[in-house]
């Protein structure tokens, strides 16, 4: 089942009673049968859009479709969903077995029907064997497991999760995050994946949508929206390590990073920012090769690479980080090192938008100017 958001919006008032728009003029679309990611820094309004999507929180404007139905105004338990929250919000009186089985006693499901859903969605999370224990004799993530059974044994259309991994160590959250796309693939079931982790979200999810101040950034496939980032935001957010941004200047169609030319460009003569992820520098042999060039101060060999600390005086901090292949020879602390930038990991963002320049249409950077001129 489809969920179409259309201009939704919440606004909250803070304690001096001033507007805060939590959400704002939210439009996407949720494919039927895939898993969303709602990706962004605390704040952004994902967590927002997930309560209001289940029926927890009343938007101020706007529309929720689930299908060709509105379901804007209906309460959570007609909704049709199954909701997973941060903290398993497990009844630690209950086994297991009683734990899955309460929502369909509140449905009044017959008792052999339910027990029968219980032990399928049970062994679907791998934990079929566990029904009798209480969620104290659990690990944490066998305690996520029974959470999402719980939400699953409902049959929901629809199964919303709130930062699920959150609470979770670094090899708990890696597994589990696999058990949850190997749910989500198995059921079918269209599910929104709300976490602040970009990493998480990238890894499992179809789609995803990335959130700033409650407004939509973009929205796309994971490795899609990371090769191609429509602005400054989004070009940051994603990326372990993160993208390395650059004061330059375009002069006479070429981007100039300090007296440096790294690529040619359309663009007319003006001050830019460049963004060129971590894998995007191929070192090479020579004192006269390659566009670029700067100071090795640190090396640190992690496996295949190598995790190069260098830098430069147009960084934008003090020093910025690049991976290379750990075979690659004659990089050493203290020397200064050329590389040739690739075309297909450095992104032009405009001064004033932060938009990227590549990706964006010469009628949006032609506005700019004149707003610029105004200004002026």
């Amino acid at each position: 089942m489809d969920i179409k958001i259309v201009h939704l919006t919440k606004v909250f008032a803070d304690k001096d009673q001033a507007e805060v728009r939590a959400v704002d003029d939210l439009d996407i679309v949720i494919p039927s049968g895939k898993l969303i990611g709602l990706l962004g820094p605390s704040g952004c309004g994902k967590s927002t859009t997930l309560y209001m999507i289940a029926g927890l929180l009343s938007p101020t404007d706007g529309q929720i479709y689930f299908g060709d139905d509105d379901v804007t105004k209906l309460s959570p338990e007609k909704r049709g969903i199954g909701l997973v929250f941060q903290n398993y919000a497990l009844y630690p009186h209950m086994t297991v077995k009683q734990n899955i089985l309460f929502p369909l006693q509140n449905l009044k499901v017959p008792k052999v029907e339910a027990l029968e859903r219980a032990q399928k969605v049970a062994d679907l999370v791998d934990i079929g064997s566990l029904m009798d224990r209480k969620p104290r004799q659990l690990s944490g993530g066998q305690q996520q497991r029974v959470a999402i059974a719980r939400a699953l044994v409902k049959e929901p259309d629809v199964l919303l999760l709130d930062e699920p991994l959150s609470n979770l160590d670094a090899r708990l959250r890696l597994q589990t995050r696999e058990e949850i796309k190997r749910i989500q693939r198995e059921t079918g079931i269209t599910t929104v994946f709300v976490t602040h982790d970009q990493e998480e979200a990238m890894s499992i999810s179809d789609e995803i949508v990335v959130m700033k101040l409650g407004v939509v950034q973009q929205q796309g496939k994971p490795q899609d929206v990371y090769n191609n980032p429509v602005n400054k935001f989004v070009a940051k957010f994603l990326g372990t390590p993160p993208i390395n941004m650059f004061n330059a200047e375009i002069v006479d169609g070429k981007v100039m990073i300090g007296e440096e030319a790294i690529a040619e460009v359309p663009f007319e003569n003006q001050e830019v920012e460049v963004g060129i992820r971590p894998e995007g520098f191929e070192v090479v042999d020579g004192a006269d090769s390659g566009a670029f060039s700067f100071v090795v101060e640190q090396i640190e060999f992690i496996g295949r690479d190598k995790s190069i600390v260098a830098r430069h005086p147009n960084c934008q901090t003090a020093s910025f980080r690049f991976i290379i292949d750990a075979d690659i020879q004659g990089v050493e602390v203290g020397k200064t090192i050329r590389a040739n930038v690739k075309p297909n990991k450095r992104y032009i963002f405009h001064k004033v938008t932060e938009k990227n320049m590549e990706l964006s249409s010469p009628e949006e950077l032609e506005v700019v100017e004149q707003v610029e001129e105004l200004g002026e």
